[in-house]
């Protein structure tokens, strides 16, 4: 119409995504997390220390060593570090995220000031929603101590809390300022920490990279031995991949109406709200990946030798690809109205025509899912009967 204006313009805003591996962050001879805070500016500033209180019990001079570290900095901690319990009921309550917010205040960080989280997935997402809100945003430094957070949903740029009843409802789309995996942190996880994280390189394996595939297969003695040096390779690799994905795909912030990096995880995400998060999310990604994996075969996009290639490895590295909530047809398949809500625009579900070839697809059968199930259903069995 006469008259109107609109006003256009286009920028872009440079962001530098740094993840470091190293071993030992809080030695005193370490210069890697002095370095990081040394790269926010020379002028002193705080920081505020959030921890997992599993990681503190299993490293029970992780604060002092925060606390020494940064005595020969120019940063200084502003309160005791506050612990919290890990995992996933963590995300169920906004209790802690206002707690953060609420010492971000009381001690008056600013934009130029540090909040660090040390601990698991769940942890780093909670603090890291709360320090991308507080302010519009604190420098946030991450230190995942699990093979699952260091090998992906640690070295992301997404934060979220679950509500209403769905996993990651409300969260931010907001880069961490530094990320250092320190290997020596996975030295103390328990057996099943150890293996979920797994699950997220088998999965990059299979949608970007052969290779990796095939290395993991080739590594699956020592992965089950938790072997030091594999389980850093795997580490890193998925790691490497991940951040590829975020700096080259073009969309990531998720702009558009596709996940490709979570193949698999529209029945996990529903799995472990169904199982009142009894399922670990490694876990429920490794029996997404089996159900998506079969389907591709259903659907005839997949061959047969390859499909049996991928479950047999996640029997082998000993994740469960069935558990009864599966069984709650109607219930499962609202993952997949969920997974489309999440992004809106068309459901859109990443499946494999081969090995490292991942593809997009806008719909799935309800038979070929029921199907699916049913398969790992008598597979579980099987499995079961053979001991």
């Amino acid at each position: 119409m006469k008259g109107d204006c609109v006003i256009s313009c286009q920028f872009e805003v440079p962001y530098r995504f740094r993840v470091y591996f190293t071993e030992g962050v809080l030695d005193r001879a370490n210069n890697v997390l002095r370095e990081v805070l040394h790269a926010g500016g020379d002028r002193r500033e705080r920081l505020l220390g959030v921890f997992d209180e599993a990681v503190v019990t299993a490293n029970p001079a992780l604060i002092d060593d925060l606390t020494t570290y940064l005595g020969e900095t120019n940063i200084a901690l502003v309160c005791a570090p506050v612990v919290f319990p890990g995992g996933e009921a963590l995300k169920n309550q906004p209790m802690a995220v206002n707690e953060i917010c609420a010492l971000i205040e009381r001690y008056k960080l600013s934009r130029h000031s540090f909040v660090t989280a040390i601990g698991g997935g769940a942890l780093l997402d909670v603090v890291g929603f709360a320090a991308a809100t507080a302010h519009r945003g604190v420098r946030h430094i991450r230190l995942p101590t699990t093979t699952l957070s260091q090998a992906d949903g640690g070295v992301g740029v997404k934060n979220a809390i679950n509500a209403f009843g769905k996993k990651n409802f409300i969260g931010t789309f907001a880069p961490p300022f530094a990320v250092i995996n320190d290997s020596r942190f996975l030295e103390s996880l328990p057996p099943a920490e150890k293996r979920a994280g797994y699950i997220e390189a088998i999965k990059v394996g299979l949608i970007r990279d052969a290779d990796f595939f095939f290395e993991i297969e080739r590594m699956t003695e020592a992965l089950n031995r938790f072997e030091p040096g594999a389980i850093r390779r795997l580490v890193r690799r998925c790691a490497e991949l991940h951040v590829r994905h975020i700096a080259t795909s073009g969309d990531p912030f998720e702009q558009g109406s596709a996940r490709p990096l979570d193949f698999g995880h529209w029945a996990a995400h529903k799995l472990e709200q169904l199982s009142s998060f009894r399922l670990r999310h490694g876990e429920a990604v490794a029996i997404g990946i089996a159900l998506d994996v079969i389907y591709s075969r259903e659907a005839g996009y997949l061959a047969t030798t390859e499909a049996q290639r991928i479950v047999s490895l996640l029997n082998e590295l000993q994740f469960p690809l069935f558990v009864p909530e599966m069984l709650d047809f109607d219930k499962l398949l609202v993952g997949l109205d969920e997974f489309r809500e999440h992004l809106g625009g068309d459901l859109t579900i990443t499946l494999l025509k081969g090995i490292g070839r991942g593809f997009e697809v806008h719909e799935m059968s309800r038979d070929l899912v029921a199907r699916s199930v049913a398969e790992l259903r008598e597979r579980d069995r099987a499995l079961v009967a053979a001991g």
